[in-house]
């Protein structure tokens, strides 16, 4: 008797596991084929449907790779529908459910050309501006972002784009400076010039920008009437950028 009671035990367990079995299979199937139409709206550029498909999948099997891959497409696509908020947030929740993934660094790298993307049309060198009004917030934050990646994943494919991004970067940040100085300049607010200048020195040192930074700060003090700090300013440029002195000469 007993050992008819072992033997329907270990039958229906057999059951149950053929069963979990063929569920798991169904499972992955219905994923995968939900992944492959919202991977194909992706490549038709079809990024709204793409995006309700992946949700999709996601909200059905949330678990298993094809989750989480669907993870980064919503991200990526909400970046092509020049949705940049709704990409970093995408983005962060991809790293926060799979800190260890294979790809995260691509979250990463998502993260900052969604935030670069912000003002494709805004490197004009501010003409016709009040540049003292523009928000640069999004370029120092897609800055940071790449330098997260950078930072983590030194060897990502994406590493070496980064790196010309954050040198593209720090001269659009240091222009935008060096831009607000001239606007004070104009208005003869000296002071405001060479503290803005010398913020510029200080954190986007090595870029364009310097030479007339460094002339800006000259003229700011000779206008009032600090020979002093003008006289050592001016030793920096000859050192340094003997053609931009534009005739200064030192204050005896």
């Amino acid at each position: 008797m007993t050992l008819r009671i072992l033997a329907l035990v270990l039958l229906l367990t057999l059951a149950a596991c053929a069963k979990d079995k063929a569920g798991i299979g169904e499972t992955d199937a219905a994923s995968a084929e939900l992944y492959q139409k919202g991977n194909k709206l992706l490549g038709q550029g079809n990024y709204s449907l793409a995006i309700e498909q992946f949700e999709t999948l996601e909200s059905r099997y949330p678990f298993g790779t094809y989750a989480q891959q669907s993870q980064l497409e919503t991200a990526y696509s909400h970046y092509k529908l020049s949705e940049p908020d709704s990409a970093i947030a995408a983005a962060n929740q991809f790293i926060k459910l799979n800190p260890q993934h294979e790809h995260v660094d691509y979250a990463y790298y998502l993260k900052g050309i969604a935030n670069f993307s912000r003002y494709d049309g805004m490197f004009d060198r501010f003409v016709e501006k009040d540049v003292s009004l523009l928000d640069m917030k999004p370029m120092r934050q897609s800055f940071a972002d790449f330098k997260q990646l950078i930072n983590r994943f030194p060897d990502s494919a994406y590493a070496e784009d980064a790196e010309k991004r954050m040198l593209f970067l720090r001269n659009v940040l240091a222009d935008h400076e060096l831009s607000v100085a001239r606007y004070y300049a104009k208005r003869g607010a000296n002071v405001a010039v060479v503290n803005r200048c010398k913020y510029l020195l200080k954190h986007y040192d090595r870029t364009d920008s310097v030479p007339e930074a460094l002339m800006l700060i000259a003229q700011a003090y000779e206008k009032m009437g600090l020979d002093g700090p003008f006289n050592e300013t001016l030793s920096v440029l000859e050192h340094n950028f003997p053609d931009k002195l534009n005739g200064m000469t030192r204050k005896e």
